[in-house]
């Protein structure tokens, strides 16, 4: 399988879920397909550990559903096995063949649940394209971690609900509904919400990166 050489969204590095916590589907999900990717790619958990720089114990955990993976996490092991995180999207169902690659209906879209905080939804019906779409909610303080990132391509978004705190190398902005933005992704940027209710923001990505 050749490797997808897109960057990914991070988030924060090394957020656990406690091992008496119960993790739903979905956290089950990405534990599983992770195992297997990285026994596809005959890489062994040491080597996972190295090149992500996260502990065996974790990734053993993350691997055996006892701990649900940060935006951060999931971001370094998909890099380290060469696909990108939509690799983990959950199939919402089939479709109908004349929607397919075209139309996304609501109840059919794609979701990625973290410990951080933050649930995406993929909105666009392919990653095949120039252009992805991301419905992003953020539960209060959840981030994408305190240090900033970089990738090639631009991103752009508008808040829908709720705050944003943007990051833009040394620059910060509050945003709140109604606001957008814009900017290089080679500009070193995290964000956050630093409300008390939930934020939805809808972010676009070119080239696809997620």
């Amino acid at each position: 399988m050749a490797k997808d050489e897109r960057v990914l969204r991070p988030s924060n590095r090394g957020a656990r879920t406690r091992q008496s916590e119960p993790l739903d589907e979905r956290a089950e999900f990405v534990g599983g397909k992770i195992r297997e990717l990285r026994k596809a790619r005959e890489v062994t958990l040491a080597k996972l550990a190295s090149q992500t720089g996260l502990s065996v114990g974790y990734l053993s955990q993350v691997e055996r559903n006892l701990s649900s993976p940060s935006i951060k996490a999931l971001h370094d092991i998909s890099r380290a096995l060469g696909v990108s995180i939509s690799w983990f999207f959950e199939s919402a169902g089939p479709e109908l063949a004349e929607e397919r690659g075209i139309i996304v209906r609501a109840h059919r879209r794609r979701k990625l649940t973290f410990s951080s905080g933050i649930i995406d939804e993929l909105l666009s019906p392919s990653l095949s394209g120039d252009l992805e779409l991301l419905y992003s909610h953020f539960t209060p303080g959840s981030s994408s971690g305190d240090q900033p990132y970089t990738h090639r391509g631009e991103e752009a978004g508008v808040v829908i609900a709720g705050e944003l705190e943007l990051w833009l190398d040394d620059r910060h902005f509050r945003l709140n509904a109604g606001d957008s933005f814009g900017f290089p992704s080679t500009t070193p940027h995290r964000y956050r919400n630093p409300g008390r209710q939930e934020a939805v923001v809808i972010w676009a990505i070119t080239p696809p990166s997620y």
